[in-house]
């Protein structure tokens, strides 16, 4: 570990040597390498994260640039992960990287999540977001959900039961607020209704923000409430949230 590389973490309270060691030794994995995972992913790296896997079969297009900062236009038509490995290399050469050039799926998520400490949600469609909240309350890993749409972002951390990291919050997951996925089209894309590039910016750094405070054990994480920040307004407000009781994934009674 370079001392001096991370002088400013050690100096901190609740930090120090070794919390800078423990960060070197944490296996992070990010779903996407767009809008939300692009500031995570950068800011984990450089605050010396041992292991970051990274999944995305996407190919980086011009659209992109503005807001996933991972990418730029000398690597434009290549494939996001491929992208992202250079940059996130040049941040930090020590890193390990596990890049899938692949779709997070049913018969492929047990699999893949099993290796990691902390799974941090950027993916940008309901399907996985459900997909990798079961999986993850299931498999006992702690998941950092987030969302973004036009000038407005949220943000939420899910601690399993069964997580070797904070096990003693057992806090609400996904399905407590949303049971079932939304009807098909009855909720537009960030394509199809727009996304101010700031605001990923802002979300991502968040669940980075979080995964550090998660894997030290320090601070109030947002368990049990939902953050939401509007763009706009420049505000950020917390919804509290109720772990449900008959919750067909977390509830006691699965």
């Amino acid at each position: 570990m370079n001392t001096e590389q991370f002088s400013r973490h050690i100096r901190l309270p609740h930090f120090g040597a070794a919390g800078q060691k423990k960060i070197s030794r944490a296996k992070v994995f990010i779903v996407g390498a767009g809008g939300l995972s692009s500031p995570s992913a950068i800011y984990l790296a450089s605050a010396g994260i041992g292991t970051i896997g990274l999944i995305d079969n996407d190919s980086v297009e011009l659209s992109n640039l503005p807001r996933q900062i991972l990418h730029n236009k000398n690597t434009l038509d290549e494939l996001k992960i491929t992208s992202a490995e250079k940059r996130l290399k040049q941040i930090n050469p020590d890193i390990k990287l596990d890049l899938f050039a692949e779709r997070l799926k049913a018969d492929n998520i047990s699999s893949i999540l099993k290796d990691y400490d902390v799974v941090i949600d950027g993916s940008d469609n309901f399907p996985t977001k459900f997909l990798l909240n079961d999986a993850c309350v299931l498999n006992g890993k702690p998941l950092i959900h987030a969302g973004v749409l036009r000038y407005t972002g949220q943000v939420m951390t899910i601690i399993p039961s069964s997580s070797p990291l904070r096990a003693q919050l057992g806090s609400a997951c996904y399905r407590c607020i949303f049971p079932e996925p939304p009807p098909a089209d009855s909720i537009p894309t960030c394509e199809q209704a727009g996304i101010l590039n700031t605001v990923a910016g802002i979300i991502g750094l968040i669940q980075a923000t979080e995964a550090i405070k998660l894997l030290l054990n320090i601070g109030d994480l947002l368990t049990n409430r939902l953050l939401v920040f509007d763009a706009l307004e420049m505000t950020f407000r917390n919804i509290d949230i109720k772990r449900n009781p008959s919750c067909p994934v977390c509830s006691n009674k699965n």
